[in-house]
């Protein structure tokens, strides 16, 4: 059967479900330039304003898969790996790698950068002196049989379907749309070839997911697609009401991570690295127990050796934004509320993070929360030390902080870090 674009789009337009047939045309012609971006931008919004089944979204995800190369990763070990859906002060990935392959998992985590208020992980571990995120298939294979775990760009090769599709959602109005939300996900985490998949989920105000019902509906999505792909699979619901941790940028949050891997760091990111870590251990079938290795030094170790194998100094020092502002509390009292998403987009206009794909970042640039929602505060205290290489980039960051921390009589009530749990 011959398909064209219009046809396609005009069956979703009118609120049809496509056919295998026409998910696999439309995509792979997609990809060889043989469907025009403005067609599929059209079919994108279609697909916004009418959804896709999960049978369509499962298929739209393997005929992406489908559009490049897929990763074999024979390396000795159970291979398993955790996407988040991003927020801010998510620094997860960096302390969860290591800690998952010093209890005897591959972890290969091919990451991304940042865009707008969420970070980037490939963007934090560029802080470290010498660290490069671009490897070849060999090196990778080779650093996950040695170290057990790699944090690196994705190769050209994987799913570029969704490389070509993601760009123009960006452009297009169409990001909103949960099955091309979890598609895009799922499609460079099937082909990165990893037998088990942990998904954190966010919601709140820092996180894509502004609510519970719609992270729920996206976690789902992902879950089945992953059922229908083979992978072992499970999704954490997690908070991003307010920053996780007490550091949010690039270099700032490896210091943040490094703390934890020596047996320190705030308790809301080691409750988070060490749910996330039973959890993938037990995907992978590995049973171990995530908090006693982090204590015993195990995945620092392995976290040395790791940045070593990407050219990295573990030992090097940080860098630090050039100038550095306080925001002190105004009164006496309890810090009751702290905005995640503001946080973001205070570090983002100090440097932390880019508003188009090409821009560079600052190393240096963050904001440290040096008080949490709960904590007791005095006049005068530090709450907010923001940091950047720009003065100027000063006035717009704390533009965005104004009205976005409260201090009153009474502590907050406590919000549970894990909400619930998505299992396959």
């Amino acid at each position: 059967m011959t398909h064209t674009a219009v046809d396609v789009i005009r069956a979703k337009r009118d609120g049809h479900r496509l056919s295998d047939a026409q998910v696999d045309w439309v995509v792979d012609a997609y990809t060889r330039g043989a469907v025009a971006d403005e067609q599929m931008s059209a079919l994108a919004m279609a697909i916004f304003l009418n959804g896709m089944d999960a049978a369509e979204t499962a298929r739209w995800t393997r005929a992406m898969v489908r559009s490049g190369t897929s990763l074999s990763l024979d390396v000795g070990r159970p291979t398993v790996d955790k996407h988040s859906t991003g927020g801010v002060g998510d620094k997860i990935t960096l302390p969860l790698a290591p800690l998952v392959a010093a209890c005897g998992a591959a972890v290969p985590q091919l990451s991304g950068r940042g865009l707008g208020h969420t970070g980037g992980t490939l963007d934090k571990l560029e802080s470290i002196p010498g660290w490069r995120a671009q490897l070849s298939v060999d090196e990778v294979t080779a650093q996950l049989r040695d170290v057990g775990a790699v944090v690196c760009a994705a190769t050209e090769g994987l799913a570029p379907a969704d490389r070509k599709l993601y760009a123009l959602r960006d452009v297009t109005g169409t990001v909103e749309s949960i099955p091309l939300i979890a598609s895009s996900i799922m499609s460079k985490k099937i082909a990165e070839g990893a037998e088990a998949l942990v998904l954190d989920v966010k919601v709140g105000s820092g996180a894509f997911m502004k609510t519970e019902a719609r992270a729920r509906e996206l976690a789902r999505a992902l879950v089945s697609i992953g059922v229908d792909h083979g992978l072992r699979i499970s999704a954490l619901l997690t908070d991003m009401s307010v920053p996780l941790g007490r550091a949010v940028g690039n270099a700032v949050e490896v210091a943040e991570s490094v703390e934890v891997l020596r047996g320190g760091g705030p308790a809301d990111v080691v409750e988070l690295t060490v749910a996330l870590a039973a959890e993938m251990l037990s995907q992978a079938g590995i049973a171990a127990d995530p908090a006693a290795v982090l204590a015993s030094g195990e995945a620092f170790e392995t976290w040395a050796r790791m940045i070593r194998a990407q050219g990295g100094d573990p030992d090097a020092a940080l860098p630090v934004g050039a100038h550095k502002h306080v925001v002190e509390a105004a009164e006496d009292g309890v810090l009751t509320a702290l905005d995640a998403y503001a946080v973001g987009v205070a570090a983002w206009r100090l440097g932390a993070g880019r508003a188009r794909k090409e821009d560079p970042v600052q190393a240096g640039a963050g904001v440290l929360c040096q008080a949490k929602p709960g904590d007791k505060v005095a006049k005068g205290q530090p709450l907010l030390e923001l940091y950047t290489d720009t003065l100027d980039a000063l006035a717009g960051a704390l533009a965005v902080l104004e009205g976005a921390y409260a201090i009153g009589d009474t502590a907050p009530p406590l919000r549970p870090l894990v909400i619930d749990t998505i299992r396959g």
